[in-house]
């Protein structure tokens, strides 16, 4: 009897040994393709994408003497260290952790920002940011213009971890971004690494209209960049193209622009074309311009987003382009995406839009 229990148990374990080294190799979808560009010239440190959304925190409660940070335990650094530090170097009054309300801390950014100061919200994962949706979508989108300009709240930022991760399932792996797109008067932002994160979170904080902040969790630590250690701003609602070519234009934001950008290196490898690579960056607004003018000289577009399919933002840019470029098209717009189901826990690998369902439909889309 002895023996067989140890004989099973020996089975057990090398069973769950296999499950969990299949579970690291399967833990990310993507392979990490840092930018290699400075935004500006000067003295730079490595950092992963955690320390460099920190750094522009830093920087921003250090010049700006309004600038308040809070969120569900911000105050000794927030469930991934995103602030850590910083209420040691600042002060419990700026850097300080409210109570489980999202609704409560939307509401409190909103009229802190109203009364003048610099907010910036933390809400501790993007699937839980939907109890202040009302906060965020009839009243921070909406306050500039119910007053004629009289007032807004265009001083608040709100940031969410969003994403798949690896282990997340259905409550801890979403991707919001198409509900607050469908909103005007907000801006929606995806970042893709450190240095974008930087820039772009900068630039969110000193915008005028309100801003939600989408940082792909997934990234925290494993997108490390030479970031530029002075203050610097990328441009809000402008898409960057990073690769170009002839071919075809893949269109992404976030975790898939490393997805796509391995894509685009097999297609090069294996079928001898070349391709437009734009990560949009800005989600609302987006950047109609450079996407219609990629279609136009390339004649075909894949789209390729982690949320479901159907009323994903892949939907909007798909519209536009048949719209603005229909005589130019080659093929049908392309989307790769999520399936429209909640997100699943050990089938999240079949769930992403990994690097072989992009390049399967990539292939057909120039086979058209």
């Amino acid at each position: 009897m002895t023996s067989l229990l140890t004989q099973k148990s020996l089975v057990i374990g090398k069973l769950t040994k296999y499950v969990n080294d299949c579970a690291k190799r399967l833990s990310s979808h993507f392979i990490y393709y840092p930018d290699n560009e400075k935004p500006i010239s000067g003295e730079t440190t490595k950092m992963n994408m955690m320390q460099a959304i920190n750094n522009a925190m830093d920087i921003t409660l250090r010049d700006d003497p309004t600038a308040v940070l809070f969120g569900e335990d911000v105050g000794f650094g927030g469930v991934f260290r995103c602030a850590l530090g910083l209420q040691d170097k600042y002060g419990k009054d700026r850097v300080f952790n409210t109570p489980l309300c999202e609704q409560g801390i939307a509401g409190f950014g909103i009229g802190l920002a109203t009364a003048g100061a610099t907010a910036i919200a933390e809400i501790q994962f993007a699937d839980y940011i939907f109890p202040a949706f009302d906060q965020l979508v009839n009243e921070a989108a909406k306050a500039r213009y119910r007053s004629g300009g009289q007032f807004d709240c265009g001083a608040l930022t709100v940031r969410a971890p969003c994403g798949a991760v690896g282990h997340g399932g259905l409550y801890h792996s979403q991707s919001p971004e198409a509900y607050f797109a469908h909103t005007p008067g907000l801006r929606v932002v995806v970042p893709r690494g450190p240095i974008a994160a930087k820039g772009l979170l900068l630039a969110c904080i000193r915008e005028r209209d309100p801003c939600i902040f989408l940082e792909p969790k997934i990234l925290y630590r494993s997108a490390t960049e030479e970031v530029p250690v002075d203050d610097y701003t990328l441009p809000l609602g402008k898409a960057q193209v990073l690769r170009e070519g002839t071919s075809a234009t893949l269109l992404c934001w976030g975790t898939q622009v490393h997805v796509l950008l391995e894509v685009a290196q097999m297609a090069e490898d294996q079928l001898g074309v070349t391709v437009d690579l734009i990560d949009l960056q800005s989600i609302l607004p987006w950047d109609e311009e450079t996407v219609c003018n990629s279609v136009k000289k390339t004649g075909r577009c894949l789209i390729s987003h982690e949320a479901p399919l159907t009323c994903g933002f892949g939907a909007e840019v798909a519209a536009t382009v048949q719209e603005e470029c229909f005589l130019h098209l080659e093929a049908p717009v392309c989307r790769v995406s999520g399936w429209d189901t909640p997100f699943p826990h050990v089938f999240e690998p079949f769930y992403l839009p990994d690097r072989w369902r992009c390049y399967e439909q990539l292939v057909k889309l120039l086979n058209y």
